[in-house]
């Protein structure tokens, strides 16, 4: 699928930890009716098993994306990504070097890099990075060790780069206004979307106040 900065709009982003009432199948289904325009399957747990296990979730996920027309990316496994078909894969920092995942993935399919300084988001550009996930911007409780990014940050690392930057972080409907005039193509949500009672008019509410975010 040929990538397009309006796929970054509402960037979904799996944790199981939000699992129980719904599988996350259908957690995924409820957030692709609810108009994300591109899902990352983001499976720490599973990291271990490598797998079959894992290969099977997302060639399950991967056709479900495919027949909403949204591109699937796959966190930090580029084997799986390929073995599955997804279009891309998406990699931070202490991952696999972005210049290696460009080369393993071929120049088709999409690599997201994760950049928190101005620094890393030009290496990262360089090395073949179609976008940025650059945060946390609202801090977040999915990651431990990550810190927040001011808004002048991101306004810079959008500022320095040709390609487009989505903003994570604890972004949620209380506060994705506040991306207005950031620069940022769009918002990766876990918690914001996968916590929500009802995900898919949560995710309906936050696609349409990014979009008005980005006509401001």
């Amino acid at each position: 699928m040929k990538f397009s900065r309006d796929q970054l709009l509402i960037y979904a982003v799996t944790d199981r930890a939000w699992t129980g009432k719904m599988s996350l199948y259908e957690q995924v289904e409820a957030a692709l009716k609810g108009g994300a325009t591109m899902v990352q399957l983001r499976e720490k747990g599973l990291e271990g098993k490598k797998s079959e296990e894992f290969l099977k979730e997302a060639c399950e996920i991967r056709r479900l994306t495919k027949a909403y027309g949204v591109p699937l990316i796959i966190d930090d496994d580029v084997d799986i990504a390929l073995a599955c078909d997804a279009d891309g894969v998406h990699v931070g920092q202490k991952d696999m070097d972005a210049g290696l995942a460009r080369k393993l993935l071929g120049p088709d399919r999409i690599l997201g890099v994760t950049a928190k300084t101005v620094e890393q988001a030009l290496k990262a550009q360089e090395q073949g990075a179609d976008y940025l996930g650059s945060g946390a911007v609202f801090g977040t409780s999915t990651k431990a060790d990550a810190k927040p990014m001011t808004m002048e940050m991101l306004r810079s690392i959008c500022t320095a780069v040709s390609i487009p930057v989505v903003a994570i972080g604890g972004i949620c409907l209380d506060n994705i206004n506040g991306l207005a005039g950031s620069g940022a193509a769009g918002a990766a949500i876990v918690s914001g979307i996968f916590a929500a009672e009802d995900i898919e008019g949560t995710t309906r509410k936050l696609r349409k106040r990014m979009e008005d975010n980005l006509s401001m």
